[in-house]
């Protein structure tokens, strides 16, 4: 398969795919004109990637969790205790995410939104 067909396929842009193929994650064979030439175990790999980054995994993350997955002999504890370390750190980010809208919120409440200059969400963005 070309690029192409493998970006298709794994529903990952080529740009994408280049980038994991730069930092080691696949290594597709090059044929005599330069092109790269992938196959199923590759595409496997970019789509097992591309699910694991849409849970937020890290690059690192992924790597660990590809090593283990290639690892017969893996202990599942390992697994567990990263996908356990993304969810506290997506808790993280959605608390943050509540706090920002709280006080987003409060800001539109307190602006009048009419024709004077008067407006909290700008003092409160301009304070020191």
């Amino acid at each position: 398969m070309n690029i192409g067909d493998v970006a298709e396929r794994s529903g990952l842009p080529a740009k994408t795919i280049r980038y994991y193929e730069d930092i080691g994650f696949i290594k597709p064979r090059r044929s005599t004109n330069g092109y790269r030439h992938f196959d199923e175990k590759e595409l496997h790999k970019l789509a097992f990637i591309g699910r694991a980054r849409s849970l937020g995994f890290t690059i690192e993350d992924c790597r660990s969790l590809l090593a283990l997955y290639e690892d017969k002999h893996r202990a599942s504890a390992d697994v567990k205790r990263i996908a356990k370390q993304n969810l506290e750190e997506i808790d993280a980010k959605i608390e943050g995410l509540k706090a920002m809208r709280e006080t987003l919120s409060h800001l539109i409440q307190e602006c009048a939104g009419d024709d004077r200059p008067d407006c909290p969400i700008l003092k409160d963005l301009g304070r020191d």
